[in-house]
């Protein structure tokens, strides 16, 4: 198994990211960087839970491939792939020109770290440290 410390840091940095994508939110800022830090937030816990259970890492920015390898672990994670979908998309349209201009609105980016937060609970709740 995995040590901890590692598991804890992608953790860490996970939660350092929807602190940054609330902060952004609660302050006005560009909603497509706080839909950036909230997709950086879930990518890093994701890829923490995998870890934990021995996954490879593998360099990859998709949240559906990622929650579907969670998902071979534990079946809890399938009520996720829609809301998934969704944070790929905006990864890719805040780091990419994409021919069309984003129109989120702040109400849909606090519902999308909402559900991020459930996300992220669930894993924390997965994961058994040993110390």
């Amino acid at each position: 198994m995995v040590e901890d410390v590692i598991i804890k840091e992608w953790f860490l940095k996970g939660e350092k990211d929807i602190d940054d994508a609330e902060f952004l939110l609660e302050n006005d800022r560009a909603l497509e960087n706080v839909a950036f830090h909230v997709h950086q937030a879930l990518e890093k816990y994701i890829k923490g839970y995998l870890i934990y259970n021995g996954w490879e890492l593998e360099k990859i920015h998709d949240i559906v491939k990622l929650l579907k390898e969670a998902a071979k672990y534990d079946d809890s994670f399938k009520g996720f792939v829609g809301f998934a979908r969704a944070v790929t998309r905006f990864y890719f349209e805040s780091r990419y020109p994409v021919g069309y201009d984003t129109d989120y609105t702040k109400e849909e980016m606090q519902e999308v770290i909402d559900r991020a937060n459930d996300l992220i609970s669930l894993i924390k709740e997965k994961v058994r440290f040993k110390n």
